[in-house]
């Protein structure tokens, strides 16, 4: 399905300044218009701090705050104003250790170094079609690390079990209202 993307608010942050023009670039195509830029994680929080994005996009290796060290501030800084907000993270480490690492930290989706628009893209789709509850624990708070079901999984936390307590959680909640708006400003397009 094809979204309205033009009232999504983006943050994109790499120290790289032709990465950065590299994902404005695609983003524009994809058809966001509210991009902000940033070259640091202490930069990027600021913006996010002011701007209150829908979306974030973050390179892992930056200095002095790095994409890790920079997605833990946004989940746990109460002035950031949306500790819920879908984060990407971008980088040239695909190990599993490192992908494990950074899921475990608040990632909500991973893009492995060079990536493809359509890479990019399907995990923006992802994120609006199937929004991840959010796990708040003594050591962890962030999106579920769950992403399957275990058919023959017999415990007193069965996914299935845990949604009926928790319908909706407000991470689901705001891309839940991040989709209608999408939708809705489609059919709005397709009516002129």
């Amino acid at each position: 399905m094809a979204y309205d993307l033009t009232t999504t608010k983006i943050l994109i942050i790499d120290d790289m300044a032709p990465m950065l023009t590299l994902c404005k670039s695609i983003l524009n195509i994809f058809g966001f218009k509210n991009i902000y830029l940033a070259h640091s994680g202490q930069e990027a929080l600021d913006l996010t701090i002011r701007h209150d994005p829908d979306l974030i996009i973050t390179d892992w290796m930056m200095k002095p705050m790095d994409g890790l060290e920079f997605t833990r501030e946004v989940r746990k800084n109460p002035l950031c104003p949306n500790p819920y907000v879908p984060i990407i993270m971008m980088t040239g480490f695909s190990s599993k250790l490192r992908v494990e690492s950074a899921r475990d930290c608040g990632i909500t989706e991973f893009l492995v170094k060079p990536f493809t628009s359509r890479d990019l893209y399907n995990r923006i789709v992802q994120i609006i079609e199937k929004p991840r509850q959010f796990v708040d624990a003594d050591d962890f708070f962030g999106p579920d690390r769950r992403r399957r079901t275990i058919k023959d999984y017999e415990g007193p936390q069965r996914r299935d079990d845990d949604s009926k307590a928790n319908p909706q959680s407000p991470a689901q909640t705001s891309s839940a209202q991040l989709l209608k708006k999408l939708r809705d400003e489609a059919k709005n397009l397709s009516k002129k």
